[in-house]
């Protein structure tokens, strides 16, 4: 599946400096939406279903400051990377927004290239996320697809047991613990204990509970 469109989301109550942005990005082939404020700025997010890209936002606005803004995307849960524009005596505040999660800033007045770099590896961020989130999620897919034994067969092969240990601690054949075995690697698309260690350990899936009476 390909990337989803990215859009570069340009927060400014100053007309001039929106379309000039604007203007900037898309002259790179950036797809752009301005927004006057942090209100127009959540009206659009809301009515996007799963919104990609980067949100560059100015620090002084009225009636919502950049700051308050970037305190609602944060409180709304949305992940798209911030970048600042922000004037010399707003640094201290730029610098409080990046520890809060903001990207980056960027001083005015700034270079066109510089804002335009900063911009490309903020989408670029995104599409990374974007791509890590399906991974976990196809992964997750899969190893729910497993039953209770499939699972449980995993769990300690992953741990560096052997057959005969498996179907010792379990209860069962070591033909049955073959065929689990078999299934779930089958199912998880791996092909050594070893990548099943390092899956099950990233989805922190330790342990197991017995349950003979599920062979």
């Amino acid at each position: 599946m390909s990337d989803p469109q990215a859009t570069v989301h340009l927060v400014d109550d100053e007309a001039a400096v929106r379309d000039a942005l604007a203007f900037l990005m898309r002259s790179h082939g950036l797809r752009v939406e301005a927004h006057p404020g942090g209100t127009a700025l959540f009206e659009a997010l809301d009515h996007a279903i799963e919104p990609h890209g980067c949100i560059v936002l100015d620090v002084r606005m009225e009636p919502l400051s950049g700051l308050q803004v970037h305190d609602e995307l944060i409180a709304r849960g949305v992940p798209l990377p911030v970048i600042f524009l922000s004037g010399h005596g707003d640094i201290p505040m730029a610098v409080d927004a990046m520890q809060k999660g903001a990207l980056d800033f960027v001083e005015k007045p700034f270079n066109d290239q510089a804002l335009v770099n900063k911009v490309q590896r903020a989408i670029a961020l995104d599409m990374h996320r974007w791509r890590e989130s399906r991974a976990h999620a196809s992964v997750a897919g899969r190893l729910a697809s497993l039953t209770d034994r499939e699972r449980e067969v995993a769990v300690l092969v992953a741990a560096g047991k052997l057959n005969k240990q498996v179907a010792d601690e379990l209860g069962i054949a070591i033909r049955t613990v073959e065929v689990h075995r078999a299934r779930a690697f089958t199912k998880l698309g791996l092909r050594s204990a070893a990548e099943l260690a390092t899956l099950l350990e990233r989805f922190e899936l330790k342990g197991s509970s017995s349950r003979p009476d599920h062979q």
